[in-house]
């Protein structure tokens, strides 16, 4: 049986960025439901943490920005041969599908609790939320666009000092909150929306640097130009306290714990420092990899094409294999790998938990298990572009 070669017109580095990041991604996740200091202390707190837990969990820092930012581009790219109403109706549709998702099979996939007691506004509702905002957007000019999303990145953390403690809506907003909405009902905002939509904007402003008229060594030479900038800025932002973190660099006197502190800039919601650390290492990485070429890039690229088919996934199968290292060791995994709270805040099981390079052999693990599925559905998509419906997974 012969195959005949369909032509591929993606831009690969974008690609392969967004499969590094999906990678890297779920390290964190394995981490969540496999380290066994995961339940008792923060991987960021200096006073605990070790530097192999710090930077197991500070490299996954780069992942959610890199993909808003990176989910602003294609929605560019898709304009290209969409009219601004095609694609505003085109994102809503998809912001609104990605929020159902989040509150049915990504929650889900957490706790397994087929009575929801618990409902997580994460990742995937940010960037359903983001795109709801995008499908207005689009409408205004580019400058305009590239504007709104400057504003709210290096002015939000204006808002700092602005708390309503039992505001659900300024919640969603602006600061990371747990609400217990009755006795059995929990809300946990984990992806305030400011200013993620910004982060996707901004992305949306830059998907023009690819078009094909953007010499590709323009656009290498404005990427690092950008990329450095940012992480210049964040190094003097974060070194003198001036301003964009509501969480001051402090030090310990010893390395390590300075190291900690000064790495270790407010994410929930991202903050004006942590914006300019992990943009900034995406803009050099996108700027650097346009001529990558070879099978560890072909591997990368495989989980980049199939993003929203990944995610599903891997987080289904973590936790299913967190259930069998459970029951391995002896635990009653029915009663306690059900959870009723985020992992952060409670230990699901006492006692359960395995030491870091388990968690790194899982996680490899996993990469490996899903790669064949991601290239077999990633061959689906390009042979099926006519079905409509694969535009939403």
């Amino acid at each position: 049986m012969t195959t005949i070669p369909i032509p591929n017109h993606r831009i690969s580095s974008l690609d392969l960025v967004k499969g590094l990041a999906m990678i890297i991604m779920a390290l964190d996740h394995v981490r969540d439901f496999v380290h066994a200091p995961a339940f008792l202390f923060d991987p960021a707190d200096p006073d605990q943490t070790t530097l192999a837990i710090f930077f197991t969990r500070w490299v996954t820092h780069f992942c959610a920005p890199a993909f808003s930012f990176l989910a602003g581009m294609s929605a560019f790219m898709i304009s290209k041969r969409k009219s601004k109403q095609e694609l505003s109706g085109f994102l809503l549709k998809r912001g609104l599908w990605l929020v159902f998702i989040e509150l049915t099979f990504v929650n889900f996939s957490w706790f397994f609790d087929f009575r929801f007691e618990t409902v997580l506004l994460g990742v995937i509702w940010s960037l359903g939320i983001s795109m709801i905002a995008l499908a207005g957007l689009v409408y205004l000019p580019r400058l305009v666009v590239l504007i709104f999303s400057l504003i709210l990145i290096f002015g939000h953390n204006l808002l700092d000092n602005i708390q309503f403690e039992d505001s659900i809506l300024w919640a969603i907003f602006h600061y990371q909150n747990i609400f217990f909405l009755s006795e059995n009902f929990l809300l946990i905002v984990g992806y305030p929306i400011i200013p993620w939509i910004a982060v996707m904007s901004f992305g949306f402003y830059f998907g023009s640097f690819y078009d094909k008229s953007f010499e590709s060594s323009k656009r290498k030479r404005t990427f690092n130009l950008i990329g450095i900038s940012a992480i210049v800025l964040f190094v003097g932002l974060r070194w003198t306290n001036v301003y964009g973190d509501p969480n001051d660099f402090q030090q310990f006197g010893e390395l390590s714990k300075n190291l900690v502190s000064f790495l270790n800039p407010t994410k929930y919601p991202p903050s004006l420092l942590f914006l300019l650390m992990t943009l900034g290492g995406t803009f050099l990485l996108l700027s650097n990899s346009e001529k990558w070429k070879g099978k560890a890039v072909d591997f990368i690229c495989s989980f980049g094409r199939v993003p929203f088919f990944y995610y599903i996934i891997h987080l289904y199968l973590i936790h299913l294999t967190a259930i069998g290292l459970a029951a391995i060791k002896g635990f009653v995994w029915e009663k306690n790998m059900i959870l009723s709270v985020w992992l952060g805040f409670d230990m699901p099981i006492p006692g359960y938990g395995f030491p870091l390079w388990v968690v790194y052999t899982v996680w490899i693990s996993v990469i490996l298990l899903l790669y064949p599925l991601c290239k077999r559905f990633d061959r689906y998509k390009m042979a099926n572009k006519d079905k409509w419906w694969l535009s939403y997974f």
